[in-house]
C-alpha cells in the first residue's frame, strides 16, 4: 500500500540520517588552540573515525631549554548527538626534552560561544634507575581556548626562533 510505503522511506531516511551523523564545526578539535601557560597547539583534521594528529609548542620546558614544535597524536571520541566530544592525544617533546606527555579531556562551549578544552595531563621523563621512578611523573591541568585564525597551518609562523638566547617562562 502507499501508506506503508511512504512509512518504509521514512524510516529508511531517518536510518541514514543517524547513521552518518556529523560532528558539528564547533565541536570538532581542528584548529589552533592557546592554554593559560601561552603554549600552542595545531590539530589537522579530525578523521572519520576520530584519529588527529599536529603539532604541540609548550612555553614551558623542563631544562628551560629551547622548545621545538613537537608531534602530537590522538584520538577524539565520536559524541552522541549533542553531545561534547572527549579525547586524548600523545606530545612526544621532539628535539629539545626526554619526556612524553598524555593529554585526556573533553570540548566544551560557553553560553557566549567560547570554546574551551579542559585536560588532565601525566608528563613522565626519563629517569636513569629504578630507584628514581618515583620521581619521573608528573600530574597537571591546562585549560585551552580557541584561538580564531586565518586558515593555514601557522604554529610554524608563531615558533620562536631556537637561536633566541631568553628561555620560555616557567
Amino acid at each position: 500500500s502507499p501508506m506503508a510505503m511512504g512509512s518504509g522511506a521514512f524510516t529508511l531516511a531517518l536510518a541514514l540520517a543517524l547513521a552518518t551523523y556529523v560532528i558539528p564545526e564547533e565541536r570538532k578539535l581542528s584548529g589552533l588552540w592557546r592554554n593559560e601557560l601561552d603554549s600552542l597547539m595545531e590539530i589537522s583534521a579530525v578523521r572519520d573515525n576520530g584519529d588527529f594528529q599536529g603539532k604541540y609548542l609548550t612555553r614551558v620546558t623542563l631544562a628551560g631549554s629551547c622548545a621545538h614544535a613537537s608531534p602530537l597524536r590522538g584520538a577524539q571520541q565520536q559524541p552522541s548527538e549533542g553531545g561534547w566530544p572527549t579525547f586524548a592525544f600523545t606530545v612526544r617533546w621532539d628535539k629539545f626534552s626526554n619526556a612524553t606527555t598524555a593529554f585526556t579531556g573533553q570540548c566544551f562551549m560557553d553560553t557566549g560561544g567560547k570554546e574551551t578544552l579542559t585536560t588532565m595531563w601525566l608528563l613522565r621523563e626519563a629517569v636513569g634507575s629504578l630507584e628514581e621512578d618515583w620521581k619521573a611523573t608528573r600530574v597537571g591541568r591546562n585549560v585551552f581556548t580557541r584561538k580564531r585564525i586565518r586558515k593555514g597551518k601557522i604554529l610554524p609562523s608563531l615558533s620562536p626562533s631556537c637561536e633566541d638566547t631568553s628561555s620560555p617562562a616557567p
